[in-house]
């Protein structure tokens, strides 16, 4: 949209890729722009709605948001949160997945990179919808750890390692502290869009078989790629004494949701997975 151009007050540093972002994907994907927006207005709001720049900047945002509303009014994914939220969620999962294939088969390039990163600012657009799950949390921290990683090492013409093999947690930590929403020493953001493989995600399935290196500590690989499927005879029986809490319902509600965007997608295997995942947690009563 043309008030992209607005120039962004400084003091909004730290959501200038968020907002990039979405102007990145304004046609490829209008539903992952609009909360990358939303996102950043949000965000925007608890930096700075009081200085005259930052409220300008605020109201031209809010003005673009109505704009895209009003546009997507019939999508599911706007007018549902859940469904909204699935979107989101399994765009990102497929960025990272993208991005840690590439890594693993030690395919190291400016595509794969920028692929981490986009996930990282799409794990924390999902706010917009409440607080991250636990999983999520460590695919953003790994996912801003390994594109300034192999971001630096291809800087300094070292060969990166594969997987979170050397990974520092106190480096995360302290990436993550900066705030900024920027790698340091990075200019990742500087790639251009077209250099993201974004019309490849819609073909990206969930490998059922690949499973992560042992050293995998505490980050996990993304839902649906760390294990194999489970078959029908290989799904607990429900013994007749498992109770479940409203919270269970909940969550499995969310998973059939998720599978039923993913459908619209034709994502088969992140259908799948969600399926499984409601599945067992109403058989057993755990996750």
């Amino acid at each position: 949209m043309a008030s992209d151009a607005i120039p962004v007050p400084p003091q909004f540093k730290p959501i200038q890729h968020h907002l990039r972002t979405a102007q990145e994907h304004e046609k490829r994907d209008p539903v992952v722009a609009y909360f990358c927006r939303l996102y950043a207005m949000q965000s925007g709001m608890k930096i700075d709605s009081k200085t005259p720049e930052c409220r300008k900047f605020l109201v031209k945002l809010m003005d673009q948001l109505e704009i895209m509303k009003s546009q997507l009014g019939d999508n599911e994914s706007i007018t549902q949160d859940v469904v909204g939220n699935a979107h989101v969620e399994n765009y990102a999962y497929k960025m990272f997945l993208y991005a840690d294939t590439e890594d693993r088969a030690g395919r190291f390039h400016k595509n794969m990179i920028k692929s981490f990163y986009t996930a990282s600012l799409l794990y924390d657009v999902l706010t917009v919808f409440g607080e991250l799950t636990e999983e999520n949390i460590q695919h953003r921290k790994y996912a801003k750890w390994k594109a300034a990683y192999i971001h630096n090492c291809l800087k300094n013409g070292e060969t990166p390692q594969s997987g979170p093999t050397g990974m520092d947690d106190d480096e995360i930590l302290d990436n993550e502290s900066k705030g900024d929403g920027s790698l340091p020493q990075s200019s990742i953001s500087n790639i251009p869009p077209d250099s993201m493989p974004t019309s490849d995600l819609s073909n990206i399935q969930v490998p059922p078989g690949d499973q992560p290196p042992s050293n995998f500590s505490t980050i996990h690989i993304p839902p649906g790629a760390h294990a194999p499927a489970n078959t029908p005879a290989e799904v607990p029986g429900n013994s007749g004494e498992v109770r479940l809490t409203p919270e269970d319902y909940a969550r499995a509600q969310k998973y059939c949701k998720y599978a039923g965007s993913a459908l619209q997608y034709e994502d088969v295997g992140t259908a799948v997975q969600n399926l499984q995942k409601a599945l067992q947690l109403l058989t057993t009563g755990r996750e």
